[in-house]
């Protein structure tokens, strides 16, 4: 069963909605036989690269927010993260385009490692001081070559802005195309979706749902009598005759 994640590296509630769908999964039965994809989605597509402000100046610009309001979102934000054993810094942090993570990301796939190089870009955008949008490439380079990667790979895809950008606008489409117009968006061997950082129990329910749907039908053993039981049933041949 294939469980595909459209994410982007600036939303704290993917961030936490990562953290509780991963909880769900380690305590699902048939867990090693879910595969898990990341898909792109910015928040903020088209944006520059150098257009980098604090986390406290975006949300009171683009939501209206009122510095004291974005503050008090930013520490429940940090509460809900904490229940979840993560680590968020609520004042300090930067936001910015996430392209290029995103393209960084989709080199990762190629080679087995985007599990490991999304955890570390979370860390590093949520956890620590260092900022992943106004350091130069230097920052994602050395993200990327934590998570794995081979840094001259990585230098060629940042120093070449259409390297794995058809991918990443691809994914964007197909989130379009199948109704998610925010982050996470989670779908389900594209029969379930689910929108949003759901506590861990809905993510238990759709994985129990959607593995079920998954799975060839199993027969149910009504508890009597076996022998007779397989006899009552018709067949190409006909219908058994019951016996005494």
């Amino acid at each position: 069963m294939r469980v595909e994640i459209w994410s982007d590296v600036a939303c704290p509630w993917c961030y936490v909605g990562k953290a509780r769908f991963e909880k769900a999964l380690a305590a699902f039965p048939e867990r090693e036989r879910v595969e898990v994809v990341h898909r792109s989605f910015e928040l903020d597509p088209g944006r520059a690269k150098g257009d980098v402000e604090p986390v406290l100046t975006m949300l009171s610009r683009k939501y209206g927010m009122s510095e004291e309001q974005a503050r008090a979102g930013e520490d429940n934000l940090g509460a809900q993260a904490a229940a979840e054993g993560l680590a968020y810094r609520t004042r300090g942090r930067d936001n910015g385009s996430t392209f290029d993570m995103h393209r960084l990301l989709h080199l990762a796939k190629e080679h087995g490692r985007q599990a490991e190089l999304l955890q570390i870009l979370y860390r590093a955008n949520f956890a620590e001081e260092r900022s992943v949008f106004s350091e130069s490439d230097e920052r994602l380079v050395e993200l990327a070559v934590e998570a794995g990667l081979d840094e001259a790979a990585v230098r060629a895809v940042l120093a070449d802005p259409d390297a794995y950008a058809e991918a990443v606008r691809a994914d964007e489409r197909e989130a379009a195309e199948l109704g998610a117009n925010g982050v996470p968006f989670f779908v389900l061997d594209r029969k379930y979706g689910v929108s949003g950082a759901q506590p861990a129990e809905v993510f238990t329910r759709a994985l129990t749902q959607a593995w079920e749907a998954h799975t060839p039908l199993r027969l149910l053993d009504g508890g009597g009598d076996r022998e007779n039981a397989a006899d009552a049933a018709c067949g190409p041949d006909g219908c058994a005759v019951p016996r005494d």
